[in-house]
């Protein structure tokens, strides 16, 4: 079990025209034809400031949000032009230019019910109530830079919506208002196709993305989440896919919001933090029938000429368990040429935080013992591509197993400790997924990262 984690810092993303406001978009993936995005600025904003509790500052190039002086930030938007279903809602913010905008949290959007506030007359002694949902939270800022929330839950169309901003720091954060023209707070709608049906061409392979360690109350998993709009076919997760205990109200809050929308083609697997809830109750509700039967969490499924396994490695993994029984049995009665198994708990990394699993090693052995060609892990919040290898470690280039340490959905990251044999690539400052092209006798691997953010790797391996 890891420690509960800082906050995570919020993705950086640069300024980008309407026409190209996704991180879809960044990474080269195309998203669905039919799907449109309305960029509008706000009608109104401003913050109150507990210190200066009758003055307004309406007017004001910054909208501050602080714990002590409490300082809260209100925007209102009025959407218009939208044709079609709403997909998706996103709220950006630009962080002032000066020092004083870094902080470690920088404050909690909420959805509002009133509307009708003035810009001009609002004061702390006189100011509209922050009562709607929790839509999101702003981590780690820095100075300078862009920041997003998903507000899909609370945008449904044409009309006008405000949000309000809150926090608990004393270290608050000072963002640019509309007065600022270019840098002025922004709300990103799309229409079309609905993100979570989104699907491959006619005859195309399939397609397996996904990553572990996402939602939390930071917002990579917001970033991470809009690749996979882009990005068709299965997704799977390996593990943690919510901080920090798992329960219904963080499933609802973190996750929904962000990855939510795609669960429609989710295969998840379970991680020690999905279990900070007894049996992963929370985890086994949100996913249902989709995460296996419950409190078991194993289970398998194909795709074209390829049989998958979702794996738990927070139960029993010991030769002779029900899991390794039952995983064996599956592999045996498997007809198709090519299997790709993941779990949370990593058998072979490099990671500081987090030491093999050798626990696992069972689960792997069945794996390697049935010819499987790729496993994918998580827990170590950071990417790692080892060469094939056999269960022992060693390189293994007629049989072996490829392996991948996919921990990079969303929170913060791990540093790398001692560099275990055979690992070829590792990357711990890079947001982004995994994404394997399943095909008839291969498969092709690709780490596409958030916008923002360089680093990727690629490469082909057959099948056995």
């Amino acid at each position: 079990m890891s420690a509960r984690r800082a906050p995570l810092a919020l993705l950086a993303i640069g300024a980008v025209t309407a026409a190209t406001l996704t991180a879809v978009a960044a990474s080269g993936h195309v998203p669905a034809a039919s799907a449109a995005t309305t960029t509008v600025t706000p009608t109104a904003d401003t913050h109150v400031d507990s210190s200066a509790a009758a003055t307004n500052h309406g007017t004001s190039g910054q909208l501050g949000v602080d714990g002590s002086p409490t300082k809260r930030v209100f925007l209102r938007f009025t959407v218009s032009g939208v044709s079609g279903t709403v997909t998706g809602a996103t709220l950006r913010l630009h962080t002032d230019d000066v020092s004083g905008s870094n902080s470690p949290a920088g404050g909690t959007v909420r959805a509002m019910t009133d509307t009708t506030w003035s810009e001009t007359a609002v004061t702390w002694n006189d100011q509209p109530a922050v009562d709607g949902a929790t839509l999101g939270s702003l981590g780690s800022v820095s100075r300078n830079a862009w920041y997003e929330v998903d507000v899909t839950a609370h945008v449904k169309g044409n009309g006008t919506v405000a949000f309000g901003i809150t926090s608990t720091s004393t270290d608050g954060a000072d963002y640019d208002s509309r007065e600022t023209g270019a840098t002025a707070p922004q709300l990103v709608v799309t229409t079309g196709a609905a993100p979570n049906t989104t699907t491959a061409p006619p005859g195309a392979d399939p397609v397996l993305v996904g990553v572990g360690d996402i939602a939390n109350s930071g917002s990579g998993d917001t970033a991470t989440a809009a690749l996979l709009d882009g990005i068709p076919g299965t997704v799977f997760t390996t593990g943690d896919n919510v901080y920090d205990s798992g329960t219904a109200s963080e499933f609802a809050t973190y996750y929904d919001p962000t990855w939510g929308r795609h669960k429609a083609r989710t295969r998840p697997s379970p991680g020690n933090h999905d279990y900070g809830t007894g049996g992963a109750a929370g985890y086994y509700d949100y996913f249902g029938a989709q995460a296996g039967p419950s409190g078991r969490g194993y289970y398998s499924y194909d795709l074209g000429n390829w049989h998958i396994v979702s794996l738990n490695s927070n139960i029993g993994t010991a030769a002779g368990s029900a899991q390794e029984q039952w995983l064996r049995a599956d592999l045996a009665a498997s007809t198709k040429p090519c299997t790709a198994a993941y779990w949370h708990h990593p058998l072979f990394t490099s990671g500081a935080n987090h030491a093999p699993s050798t626990a696992t090693r069972p689960l792997f052995q069945a794996l390697y013992d049935h010819n499987a060609d790729v496993v994918i892990f998580g827990h170590n919040h950071q990417y790692e591509r080892f060469a094939p290898q056999n269960p022992s470690g060693g390189l293994d280039t007629t049989r072996g197993i490829r392996t991948f340490v996919a921990g990079m959905g969303g929170a913060s990251h791990y540093g790398f400790g001692t560099i275990r044999p055979n690992s070829e690539v590792r990357n711990s400052t890079a947001y982004g997924v995994l994404k394997l092209t399943l095909r008839s006798t291969g498969f092709d691997w690709q780490f596409v990262p958030v916008a923002g953010q360089t680093f990727t790797d690629s490469g082909s391996t057959a099948c056995h």
